[in-house]
């Protein structure tokens, strides 16, 4: 026990005998694991949609592209499927307000009804009557009322891509998220004005949406009914693509693909990269210690009680730097959040992504030690004193 004590003593005195040293190699791990975790939240905002898509929606397309659009006469067709409790629609609008950076999704719905589809998305009942009741009416997230400063009653003018012309929305109301994964940045808003403004310049488009959205009633028997309604458009004009809902989040992942897995590679780099910085710390503190290591072994000190004041004061450096890598990374992320929401609605500083910092952290230090430590438990104690000047 006292052997212990002692130990680690030596253990805090070695930490701190060079202290420009250590403190630079404490702020660079600090700034390592900061990255890391920056990396791998990223990489789970990607699927945070994943994460919260609902077991009993799927999501039916154009088995060409999203980008081809159904026929609204398909909805009666999947409604009667056995196991479909309700069909609602969605449309991708891609408009541009003031500037073609002020990107946020704008995506036509069926009414007030769409809400009933999401319940993690809440929106005020008095909204719900405004939205109705409104032609061009729309329901904006919070988060996106607050982006560009919006109230309800503003007319916000969009200019459309897909669809051409000036296009005026009324404000009816907002909604929110009822947790804090929940997308607080659409413009949704009524499909009929979309369908109304064809009716009048260009009647070819008109009975078109983008995507079905379906409610079934058992989770279970998802296959078989995204089957069941792939086979009713199957040799069709318009055959579908159906799915759930988190293969369809899944899907647009895909597109970005390359990305994610460069994120990925980077996120390990940047842990490889730190690794090697500690060891050759540790190796260059070994090294210098070498007489002391000596003169400690003709005290009776053994191997093990070499291999821990080495292990241990490159795991307490390596702890130290991650305990402030994840200080700093709490505010950082915070704020990368706020800044990034037109593109990660949902920015998750998910406990695992401490965990996997702090175990980074504690790799290194264990294995900067490595080399080190079987070193100097392998010179001998005549070696060892042949060093002393």
């Amino acid at each position: 026990m006292m052997r212990g004590m002692g130990i680690f003593r030596l253990v805090l005195r070695n930490a701190v005998r060079h202290r420009l040293r250590t403190a630079l190699t404490i702020c660079g791990i600090a700034l390592a694991v900061l990255a890391f975790g920056v990396l791998r939240t990223v990489i789970a905002a990607w699927y945070s949609g994943v994460a919260t898509a609902a077991p009993d929606r799927l999501v039916t397309r154009s088995r060409i592209s999203i980008t081809f659009t159904l026929p609204v006469s398909q909805k009666e067709k999947i409604a009667r499927i056995p196991g479909v409790v309700g069909v609602t629609t969605g449309t991708w609008f891609g408009g541009v307000y003031k500037d073609p950076k002020n990107f946020f999704a704008q995506i036509a719905v069926e009414g007030p009804q769409t809400f009933s589809f999401w319940p993690e998305l809440l929106a005020d009942p008095g909204a719900l009557e405004a939205f109705t009741a409104t032609r061009n009416g729309a329901v904006v997230g919070v988060d996106l009322m607050d982006r560009f400063g919006w109230k309800v009653g503003d007319v916000i003018r969009l200019k459309g891509t897909i669809y051409p012309g000036d296009w005026d929305f009324v404000i009816c109301g907002t909604y929110h998220g009822r947790d804090e994964r929940a997308d607080e940045t659409q413009f949704l808003f009524n499909w009929n004005y979309i369908e109304q403004r064809m009716a009048q310049e260009a009647p070819m488009r008109m009975g078109q949406v983008g995507w079905w959205v379906i409610k079934i009633d058992d989770p279970a028997r998802a296959a078989s009914i995204c089957q069941a309604v792939d086979a009713e458009f199957r040799n069709s004009s318009d055959e579908t693509l159906t799915e759930t809902e988190a293969a369809f989040q899944q899907s647009f992942i895909a597109m970005a693909g390359t990305i994610i897995v460069a994120l990925r590679v980077i996120s390990f780099l940047v842990i490889g990269v730190i690794l090697l910085v500690a060891a050759n710390t540790m190796a260059m503190t070994a090294r210098e210690r070498i007489p002391e290591y000596a003169v400690l072994k003709t005290l009776g000190f053994q191997g093990p009680h070499i291999l821990g004041l080495i292990a241990g004061e490159s795991v307490m450096i390596a702890t130290l730097g991650g305990i402030l890598g994840m200080l700093l990374m709490t505010p950082l992320l915070r704020g990368m959040g706020v800044a990034l929401r037109a593109w990660f609605p949902s920015f998750p500083v998910e406990p695992r992504t401490y965990a996997m910092t702090l175990a980074a952290a504690l790799a290194v230090g264990i294995l900067a030690a490595v080399f080190p430590s079987w070193r100097a438990m392998r010179v001998s104690i005549v070696d060892g004193l042949r060093r002393i000047d």
